[in-house]
């Protein structure tokens, strides 16, 4: 049973944070489709570790200004390439892909044969979070190791920089 603000707030979705149990916080690309939200990810798309297998997830949504509004357990179901409602969803996410090289067709073709999965996220019966009894505090997490943060040694400079004097 979903309510009227988890309704409403699915369908302005754009973005979603959903975290499988044991799992970080992740921002993912979403689309809002029929009270659910579709999610594209894998090889070539964006990356939500162990999203794929999971039963359930716990998604954030935000609201018109920018801040969380609800928290809704949802129920994962990976839709299969060639079933009834892959060829009915699947096109419509591929249409909605910003940046994708070829057609929607193409697109689709190549989600298949990556194995990338196509997930509905569907809101579960139990009663949302929301306000007042969302949390108050940050729900900042430290920044995860990458190599992006090694600290490399500064540039290299042909000619000595002056500073001009006033």
């Amino acid at each position: 049973m979903t309510t009227e603000l988890v309704a409403e707030a699915i369908k302005k979705a754009g973005i979603a944070w959903i975290n499988v149990p044991g799992g970080p916080a992740l921002g993912l690309w979403v689309m809002p489709l029929d009270g659910s939200l579709i999610v594209v990810c894998g090889p070539g798309e964006q990356a939500a570790p162990g999203l794929a297998e999971a039963e359930r997830a716990s998604v954030r949504l935000r609201g018109d200004n920018g801040a969380l509004i609800v928290i809704v357990e949802a129920s994962v179901e990976r839709l299969t390439p060639g079933s009834e409602a892959w060829d009915e969803i699947a096109p419509q996410l591929a249409g909605k892909r910003l940046n994708a090289s070829g057609t929607a067709e193409q697109l689709v073709e190549r989600w298949a044969q990556a194995g990338c999965a196509v997930l509905r996220l569907t809101p579960a019966d139990e009663p949302p979070i929301a306000a007042p009894d969302l949390p108050t505090g940050s729900a900042a997490a430290p920044p995860r190791e990458t190599p992006a943060r090694i600290k490399v040694r500064r540039p290299f400079r042909l000619h000595r920089v002056r500073k001009r004097k006033p």
